[in-house]
């Protein structure tokens, strides 16, 4: 089963859409907040939020057709 991770941080109201669109979509994922991370806050800064799983990356902006295909293929 693939393990995905939305890459956030608080008070981001993108991060709170992607994380809507994935449970929307029933998708099970952790998150994890890039600010507790010094190599993921350099990676992602700009860029959040981001879905992954493992190394392929989903960046924002995404919508649920956009996601729900990307999922297929990872």
């Amino acid at each position: 089963m693939t393990q995905y991770t939305l890459y956030s941080t608080w008070g981001c109201h993108l991060c709170e859409q992607a994380e809507a669109l994935l449970t929307d979509a029933g998708v099970n994922f952790q998150v994890v907040d890039i600010i507790d991370d010094e190599k993921l806050l350099q990676q992602f800064r700009v860029h959040i939020p981001v879905l992954a799983a493992g190394n392929e990356l989903l960046y924002w902006p995404f919508d649920a057709d956009s996601m729900a295909s990307w999922l297929k293929n990872v």
